[in-house]
């Protein structure tokens, strides 16, 4: 199933110029085909009953098996057109990524059953698992680009900027959301543990969106004022759109799956929402700092008025003059390259990126406290396993 990759049509209503959109596309590398997935190596192996393989190999066979599920899913009459929309839209979206969320479950499930036998159906229903927090993350990010309106994704336009797709998009992610309780129902309903799951995503879904509310709703308040801007305002934020479903869900899932009761590991799932933070803030640095062709977007936090780290971190260091450069009015939250480039020059000479480094060493250090004072061992061996891949990320 091959989609076209055609220029974006202009059709004026976003004020953007057509040199624009086709020099971006003229720099992304566009895939031909939908989203094609890449396989590497990584260094945790499973040992199964057919010698050693690949956990990540595992879990990117288990996607094609999924996917087919919910193309031919019977919940409604489709026609083959529709179907074929479904099967492109899903490969375009869900499977692009680096996949850390979904292979945390799997990560995490393996060291809870450290010791214990895990069978291939038991492996299986974690890439099940896996596989819906990548769901989730897809949903997430599709609907987020629109109400961003932002350019790339995963080194390819945004789902919703495609000529063939536009608003239609919208259906899209939440079509992707209704998937996750079609995978859940199939292959946990029999499961003692499928309330809980059930309760488990209906409150990770509520946290997200909610924290997806206050973002807008804190960017419109922004708009009007910077000064509102604060510290506990964006932890909020963060904690509820970010931390909950990119770092609770995949060990929540996990421990569901390997008989644990959450409310046994609250103080685990306290670490995690820290790190979810910290990501976060990560993640903000990165959207102002790195290199596009490295983090696979373009970012527009900036352009946007985006309650950041670093918005929040210069008004509490700059001096009066700098206020009045970066207020709204007069450079932060214009989508024009001179204003955005006049805020980073103040972000510059703040020295934000010294502020940066070392609130990411502060940050880890007292995150290496937090882990060892963990009397669980594998929860400690989870926590030190999430602190690995984020710390001092490029991406």
């Amino acid at each position: 199933m091959s989609m076209q990759v055609r220029p974006l049509s202009n059709n004026g209503d976003d004020g953007r110029s057509t040199g624009v959109e086709h020099e971006l596309m003229e720099k992304l590398r566009l895939r031909g085909e939908a989203s094609s997935v890449k396989c590497t190596r990584q260094e945790q192996r499973w040992q199964s009953d057919h010698g050693i393989a690949d956990a990540r190999e595992r879990f990117m066979l288990a996607y094609g098996r999924l996917r087919d599920d919910l193309v031919g899913d019977d919940s409604c009459d489709l026609t083959d057109e529709a179907r074929s929309w479904l099967a492109q839209m899903i490969d375009y979206n869900v499977p692009g990524g680096k996949l850390n969320r979904g292979l945390s479950v799997i990560d995490s499930y393996l060291l809870l059953k450290q010791g214990s036998e895990v069978t291939e159906d038991d492996f299986f229903l974690a890439c099940v698992l896996g596989w819906c927090v990548e769901w989730f993350q897809a949903c997430a990010l599709l609907l987020d680009d629109i109400m961003d309106d932002s350019y790339t994704r995963r080194d390819q336009i945004c789902w919703y900027r495609r000529p063939e797709v536009g608003l239609r998009g919208i259906n899209d992610g939440i079509l992707l959301k209704c998937h996750i309780l079609i995978l859940i129902k199939k292959y946990f309903r029999e499961k003692p543990y499928f309330l809980d799951l059930l309760e488990l995503w209906n409150e990770i879904a509520l946290q997200t969106s909610l924290g997806q509310m206050l973002d807008l709703i804190g960017t419109h308040t922004g708009a009007d004022d910077l000064a509102k801007y604060s510290i506990q305002g964006y932890r909020r934020i963060v904690k509820y759109k970010t931390a909950y479903y990119s770092f609770y869900l995949p060990v929540a899932n996990a421990l569901l799956l390997s008989g644990a009761k959450l409310e046994h590991f609250n103080g685990l799932k306290d670490i995690l929402i820290e790190m979810g933070i910290y990501f976060q803030i990560q993640d903000d640095y990165l959207d102002c700092f790195a290199d596009p062709n490295t983090i696979g977007k373009m970012g527009t936090d900036i352009e946007d008025h985006k309650c950041s780290w670093l918005i929040v971190e210069a008004l509490g260091h700059a001096n009066s003059n700098q206020i009045e450069v970066l207020h709204v009015s007069k450079n932060y939250g214009k989508k024009d390259s001179r204003s955005v480039s006049e805020v980073k020059r103040t972000y510059a000479a703040l020295d934000l990126k010294d502020i940066f480094s070392e609130f990411e060493r502060r940050c880890y250090n007292h995150l290496v406290t937090s882990i060892e004072d963990q009397k669980d061992r594998a929860a400690r061996e989870i926590l030190k396993s999430f602190l690995k891949k984020i710390h001092q990320r490029k991406k």
